[in-house]
């Protein structure tokens, strides 16, 4: 009997975004489980002082145990010695950013997801936007504000002049709709601002797309087929997105054929435009004249079993143990 590699399955973090991740991780441990795979899970920000594998998904997060610095330490120990593959099911900020990828290449490890480079400019949401557009992908006109240069005046005169109200304002490497705030009137742009600075140093002011919510998946290559999502609330943010039942979820989407072609080969354009591999989801918004605007590419989306990559997979017939079968024998190659 041949062994399988062994994975070592990345969950936590220090990103706004540790509780998504860890149901990730959970997902994803049960289908390594029933795989085959020997797996260690490892929080890499509590550096080498593990606790036990299956209580990183239980214990309440005590920050003072934590941190970035540790990431260096974890990364760097023997818990690494013996492992075949890194799995990473961690989420936002220095986890799918390049920062984690650094320290994975410099360790001579092999991973999931895409590499150094093309996770550092897909979260960097106005560097992403910028290739988007260069190569061909349609996206919703922007402006950036750092926040040493923040002045209500302006950004307020800026939105007026480039694109109008409404209009999205968000951190610019943030993901899970973290920070974000849909912006209808002038009196809510500064409170919008100050909510994003929070999490970033600098913000993207996006125009707002009326219309639907679709999303692609990106496997081995190919497009998955669309999904389109369907929020209670009519925007789809952060409770839209992990409460249940405030969300519905449509695949195959019910979109034309010609759209469903279309919106296929912008995401496999956003993906390729960046250097991503691996996998990837790459959302957009659908305007009422059928055109496609793409938001950001999330090169370490969700993986939970109910999460949207594992449901654009099965409606062509691939279960969530081969999606994650097929992410590692990719990342392995």
């Amino acid at each position: 009997m041949i062994e399988k590699p062994k994975v070592a399955l990345l969950v936590g973090g220090t990103s706004p975004e540790r509780e998504v991740s860890k149901s990730s991780g959970k997902g994803v441990l049960g289908a390594l489980k029933q795989l085959g795979y020997p797996t260690k899970v490892i929080d890499p920000a509590y550096g080498e002082n593990q606790p036990e594998d299956e209580n990183l998904f239980f214990l309440p997060d005590d920050y003072s145990e934590i941190s970035n610095r540790n990431f260096v330490t974890a990364i760097n120990s023997s818990m690494f010695d013996d492992i075949d593959v890194v799995f990473s099911a961690l989420h936002g900020r220095w986890a799918e950013d390049g920062t984690l990828q650094s320290l994975l290449e410099l360790r001579g490890l092999k991973y999931t997801g895409s590499k150094v480079l093309a996770s550092a400019m897909a979260m960097d949401k106005s560097i992403a936007k910028t290739i988007f557009r260069n190569a061909g992908v349609k996206t919703a006109d922007w402006l950036t504000v750092s926040k040493n240069h923040y002045q209500i005046k302006s950004i307020i005169e800026g939105i007026q002049s480039r694109f109008g109200l409404p209009c999205v304002i968000k951190p610019n490497d943030q993901g899970s709709t973290v920070g974000l705030s849909l912006v209808r009137n002038n009196s809510e742009v500064e409170q919008a601002c100050e909510l994003a600075y929070t999490f970033s140093d600098k913000i993207l002011i996006e125009e707002f797309i009326a219309g639907r919510e679709l999303t692609v998946a990106i496997l081995e290559g190919d497009a998955l087929p669309v999904l389109e999502i369907i929020p209670k609330s009519g925007f789809y943010d952060y409770e839209s997105k992990y409460t249940a039942g405030m969300s519905e979820y449509i695949v195959p989407a019910q979109i034309p054929t010609d759209v469903f072609k279309s919106v296929q080969e912008q995401a496999l354009l956003a993906f390729n435009s960046l250097g991503c591999e691996g996998y990837s989801r790459v959302d957009f918004r659908l305007n009422d004249a059928h055109q496609t605007f793409c938001l950001e590419v999330n090169t370490l989306p969700g993986m939970t079993p109910t999460s949207l990559v594992p449901k654009m997979a099965k409606a062509v017939g691939i279960s969530f143990e081969e999606l994650i079968d097929k992410i590692i024998k990719q990342a392995l190659r």
